[in-house]
């Protein structure tokens, strides 16, 4: 159980929290909501106490697996040791032990190493390898990295391993925040089944909706300046949270009209001889008083990539055997297809198997070392990187975000530049905010205005879910969805992939597959 009470913080003068008291109960998995800005993060490291509490405290379990950032402190740990370090008691038992046992051998080094024994023995020491191999081996880490250290590993892989180490030596309580970011569709369903059968009290932030749909109990969303908990996965805390707003703005509507009509009566009977009906009116006007609803903090950018100037030809790329490899590791080989005018093509398969190279070498960004691509007539492509910094160097770039948004478009209007930023919320002062400053979602927002500004036929786009909170997922969705051009996305959103792809290209072990068929048809067949 995971008790929170009287909890307030202030960052900068801004409220997050004000006297929450909460508890999350033993066995119920808690999906942590609310935009970006709300204070997700911010609560879970006030939870382990990484963040200051302004006022309030907070009550853990003994044990609590949590999936920390700071991976650089690992880099010449090895893989399995960093895993296990997820049990700090045991991996301080581990290092004493081997320390005693290089020191001579007296009466109180042999008492202390039979206490460190019963440690050992408590936290399942003689199973720590094998159950951390276990961990590794579900995300997906290959075997023969298991020894050598976290800094031989990709930097995808090293923030799994860092998962693998918040789940490591059953934690009474996890707290995760993204935890599927840099997994692939198969790590991912590993992770559900795991979080599925975990006994324990979980808290977990995510803007993964069929995730947060698989794995969540309840929804502890924040919203109103607290956090109200809705029983139910992230879809049905939807349904409950608009009926409950909509029953209490009907039930305001009713209670103006009835007020309305007793002010009336009082307006003409206030001087007469009615003087104690008047006052039972007005008695009854203070009763019925509306209920003051507190704006949401919910914000849905509007996302919307208008029809293009020049509709592309019928045929949009053609590809014919393509390949592309690094040093001596062949990434993409002899791979052919037909992209055809408003094909809508999810790019799908585990991490390093190539999806990124090829949508470089779509967008022009990179190009291949064998075969052919063709571009059709007419072709305009917007290109959405899943690294940022391709299009939008933060560190060395002394633009604002208006500026970076002008230099996207010839000849654009001031007014078309503040209605783009505005739609994708970068209201008043926002819009001149440094780009230097923005956070990853704003980054990608600000992409997502560029493209939108343009009117491109084609869209490109490589995890674009990647820091964007559910609403802005969403209105991506919608976006994607009812756009006339052709767009080719990679992601390992399901949600996303499901809902905006008719056609796949599928990167299996071995081979490529061009999938004419949604990805409900393309899991039935494989």
């Amino acid at each position: 159980m995971i008790t929170l009470n009287d909890i307030s913080k202030k960052i900068a003068g801004r409220t997050l929290f004000e006297n929450v008291t909460i508890t999350f109960n033993k066995g119920w998995h808690y999906g942590l909501t609310g935009p970006n800005g709300s204070g997700k993060s911010t609560l879970l490291k006030m939870v382990m106490g990484l963040e200051e509490i302004s006022s309030g405290t907070v009550s853990l379990p003994p044990r609590v697996g949590f999936l920390k950032q700071n991976i650089e402190d690992f880099l010449e740990t090895r893989v399995i040791d960093t895993v296990i370090m997820g049990n700090q008691r045991l991996w301080k038992a581990m290092q004493e032990k081997e320390i005693l046992y290089e020191q001579e051998m007296t009466d109180a080094v042999g008492i202390r190493l039979g206490e460190l024994e019963e440690v050992f023995a408590e936290e399942d020491g003689y199973s720590a390898e094998s159950n951390a191999e276990f961990l590794l081996s579900g995300m997906a880490i290959p075997e023969e990295a298991f020894h050598g250290p976290m800094s031989a590993l990709p930097t995808d892989n090293q923030f799994r391993v860092m998962l693998c180490q918040a789940l490591f030596g059953n934690p009474e309580a996890l707290i995760l925040d993204e935890p599927t970011n840099h997994l692939d569709l198969e790590s991912i369903g590993w992770l559900e089944n795991f979080l599925h059968n975990y006994a324990g009290v979980m808290i977990l932030v995510s803007h993964d909706r069929h995730f947060l749909n698989a794995v969540t109990t309840h929804i502890a969303d924040i919203d109103y300046d607290t956090i109200i908990i809705y029983p139910g996965n992230y879809d049905q805390m939807l349904v409950a949270k608009t009926a409950v707003r909509e029953r209490t703005e009907l039930e305001n509507k009713s209670k103006e009209k009835k007020v309305a009509q007793l002010q009336e009566f009082v307006s003409r009977f206030g001087a007469g001889t009615r003087a104690s009906q008047v006052q039972s009116r007005i008695r009854e006007i203070d009763r019925l008083q509306p209920q003051d609803l507190k704006k949401s903090n919910i914000q849905r950018p509007y996302i919307r990539f208008y029809p293009p100037e020049k509709p592309s030809g019928k045929i949009v790329f053609k590809l014919e055997n393509v390949g592309k490899g690094y040093d001596a590791h062949q990434v993409i080989s002899k791979f052919s297809c037909e992209i055809q005018k408003g094909d809508k093509i999810g790019v799908i398969g585990n991490n390093g198997l190539g999806k990124t190279t090829l949508l470089k070498m779509l967008a022009g960004a990179l190009a291949q070392d064998t075969g052919k691509i063709e571009l059709g007539h007419q072709v305009q492509i917007g290109y959405f990187p899943q690294n940022h910094a391709e299009i939008i160097d933060k560190k060395s770039s002394s633009m604002n975000a208006f500026d970076w948004l002008k230099t996207r478009k010839a000849g654009v209007y001031d007014q078309e530049i503040r209605s783009c930023l505005g739609k994708l919320l970068f209201g008043g002062d926002d819009a001149f905010k440094p780009v230097s400053h923005l956070s990853g979602g704003e980054t990608a927002r600000l992409i997502l205005a560029g493209m939108m500004l343009c009117n491109y036929n084609v869209l490109i786009l490589d995890e674009p879910n990647n820091h964007l909170d559910l609403e802005a997922v969403s209105a991506l969705v919608w976006g994607l969805e009812d756009f006339k051009g052709t767009v080719i996305m990679a992601a390992h959103d399901r949600d996303l992939i499901s809902n905006v792809a008719n056609k796949l290209i599928a990167f299996e072990k071995n081979k490529i597959i061009f999938f004419e068929g949604t990805f409900a048809e393309y899991t039935k067949m494989t």
